[in-house]
C-alpha cells in the first residue's frame, strides 16, 4: 500500500508539473489568464535598435525566464520556430500537431551581451545531450535548437558545440539543431512573461524556477543587476 501512494504522488507531481496544456480544451484557462495580460506594461524601448536571437530548449516559459535575466537582453517573446506550418497555436504545439518547437525570440543589445555569450547561455542553461525532452516536458516539440542568421552566427554556434564536445563537457553526445532561422510565431499573448505572472503555478514552481535558479547560480556575471 505505501508503494501504491508513493506511485500515486509520483505520477500527480509528473501530471501537474508539465509544460503542456492539462486538457485539450484550453479556452477556459486563455479567457482567465488573458485578464492578467493587462497588467504587463507596453514595451518599454524601442525593439528595432536592438539585434535578434532565435533558440529552443524545452518549455518556452522558462527559456524566456532565463534570457530576459541576462545582461544587454531587452525583451524575450515565447513563441513557435523551426516547423514548416503557419500560424500555429499553442495546443498544436504543446501536443505535437505540429513540426514547430516552443522557441524564444531575444532582443539584444550587442555592445553590451553577444551573440556568442547568448550561445553560452542557451547551452549552459538546458541539456543539449537530452533528445527532444527537457526535465519532465517530452516532445520533438521541446527538443534542443539553435538557430542561425547568417554564416557568422552559424559558425559561431557550430564552434562552441564542438568545444563543449572536445572537453566533454556533458560526457554525451550534443543533440542539439543548428538550423537556418526562418520565421518565428509570438506565442498566444498569456504565455508571455508567464512565470512572473504565474509564480504559483506547480510547473513554475518545481521546473521553471529551479532551472532559472541553477542558470543564476552558474552565470553570475551575465546577469542584471536585478537579477540578482
Amino acid at each position: 500500500m505505501k508503494m501504491i501512494k508513493i506511485a500515486l504522488s509520483a505520477l500527480l507531481l509528473i501530471a501537474t508539473t508539465s509544460c503542456q496544456p492539462e486538457t485539450k480544451n484550453t479556452n477556459t484557462t486563455q479567457v482567465v489568464t488573458q485578464e492578467a495580460v493587462k497588467e504587463v506594461i507596453a514595451d518599454p524601448v524601442d525593439l528595432q535598435n536592438y539585434e535578434t536571437a532565435y533558440f529552443a530548449s524545452g518549455c518556452f516559459w522558462c527559456v524566456e525566464a532565463i534570457f530576459e535575466s541576462v545582461k544587454g537582453v531587452a525583451e524575450v517573446y515565447s513563441g513557435y520556430s523551426g516547423g514548416p506550418e503557419k500560424n500555429p497555436t499553442y495546443e498544436q504545439v504543446a501536443y505535437g500537431r505540429t513540426r514547430h518547437a516552443e522557441a524564444v525570440e531575444v532582443y539584444y543589445d550587442p555592445e553590451v551581451i553577444s551573440f556568442t555569450q547568448l550561445v553560452q547561455v542557451f547551452f549552459g542553461s538546458h541539456d543539449p545531450t537530452s533528445l527532444n525532452r527537457q526535465g519532465p516536458d517530452r516532445g520533438a516539440q521541446y527538443r534542443s535548437i539553435a538557430f542561425y542568421k547568417n554564416e557568422e552566427e552559424k559558425k559561431i554556434i557550430t564552434d562552441y558545440i564542438e568545444l563543449l564536445e572536445s572537453k566533454e563537457v556533458y560526457g554525451r553526445p550534443i543533440v542539439t539543431q543548428v538550423k537556418e532561422f526562418e520565421t518565428f510565431y509570438k506565442a498566444e499573448p498569456y504565455h508571455q512573461d508567464y512565470e512572473k505572472r504565474n509564480p504559483n503555478n506547480s510547473y513554475i514552481r518545481n521546473v521553471s524556477i529551479p532551472r532559472l535558479n541553477r542558470f543564476k547560480e552558474n552565470f553570475k556575471s551575465y546577469l542584471k543587476e536585478e537579477a540578482h
